[in-house]
């Protein structure tokens, strides 16, 4: 049988902040990556054309092509079948960047559970309460309540909805 093997794709670039970089990846996670990590461990030789990324005004010049970054004033240079030599820009794999990347807090999520905490303490439940009336579990509430889960939708309407008794409303602006 076929297995459907997933390959790291970088979709859009969020912010660029000195060498660090926010992504969201084809999983639809907003990941950062600190580049100066990723340039340190490739060990970069004196004078390498890549070097230059390690000041913040040429690492800002980065692109989003193919699915992953690409620096074109990076000046570096292959050698093609007929031994001329083509100017190619600097890019490291998606499938590579993703494993020196970290998740990225969601100010969504922080505001969901904030949400959620307030709406509860408000209506005098306990996290138990909640729950029970949910279907979910107090240690689940607590999870979202503290950031440390995430929420699927289903369950965020079960918990306004069934729990507080309250109807949720999402727009996107």
């Amino acid at each position: 049988m076929r297995r459907n093997i997933k390959i790291p794709r970088i979709l859009k670039i969020n912010w660029i902040e000195e060498l660090s970089i926010s992504v969201v990846f084809n999983n639809g996670e907003s990941r950062i990556i600190d580049f100066r990590k990723v340039l340190d461990k490739l060990e970069l030789k004196e004078g390498s054309p890549a070097s230059i990324l390690y000041k913040s005004e040429e690492f800002r010049k980065v692109e989003l092509e193919n699915n992953t970054l690409s620096w074109k004033n990076v000046k570096q240079f292959i050698s093609l079948r007929n031994k001329e030599k083509s100017r190619v820009p600097f890019e490291i794999g998606a499938d590579v960047l993703l494993k020196f990347s970290k998740p990225e807090k969601s100010v969504l999520a922080l505001e969901i559970g904030r949400l959620i905490r307030e709406t509860r303490l408000e209506t005098g439940l306990t996290q138990q309460e909640l729950a029970v009336m949910s279907g979910t579990t107090r240690n689940y509430i607590s999870r979202i309540e503290n950031d440390r889960s995430g929420i699927e939708l289903a369950t965020l309407y079960k918990i306004i909805e069934t729990g507080f008794g309250k109807q949720l409303e999402i727009r996107i602006k």
